[in-house]
């Protein structure tokens, strides 16, 4: 299980580099091709890696204007094998957004995050599905 951990960790760090970079497409690559990303509340899902690269631009629209650097932290990774080699992750998330000059970050959304993970035929590591829930929103 430490090599499968390893795998999910180098997944990830690469996966959120590409995110807070703007390597939308990149991105989008680390899902399968029928892969599933829910990340803001309210929204429905994006399917597919192409649905993926234009929500993800949507979304990101609202910095054109505002020069942030946006950094997804990701920790406390549970993960769970399932029989047929499909796993199941659970994590926190923080996003730390900072603007030029301003010392201290702004610390938020914190999230929990509900992947489902595979191997494809190369032995990389795919998302099947995200899904996250937003803190705030449970009281």
């Amino acid at each position: 299980m430490t090599d499968v951990h390893a795998a999910v960790n180098l997944h990830y760090a690469r996966q959120v580099q590409m995110l807070d970079s703007g390597r939308f497409e990149e991105y989008a690559d680390t899902f399968t091709a029928d892969g599933e990303f829910q990340h803001t509340p309210g929204q429905p899902a994006a399917r597919t890696r192409s649905g993926i690269v234009a929500e993800l631009k949507r979304f990101n629209t609202r910095f054109e204007n505002d020069p942030v650097q946006r950094r997804h932290w990701f920790n406390m990774i549970d993960l769970r094998p399932r029989a047929d080699g499909v796993l199941d992750a659970t994590f926190y998330a923080l996003v730390l957004t900072t603007r030029p000059g301003v010392k201290e970050p702004i610390v938020g959304p914190s999230c929990l995050v509900r992947d489902v993970l595979v191997f494809d035929n190369d032995g990389e590591v795919r998302n099947r599905s995200r899904q996250v829930d937003h803190d705030q929103l449970f009281s």
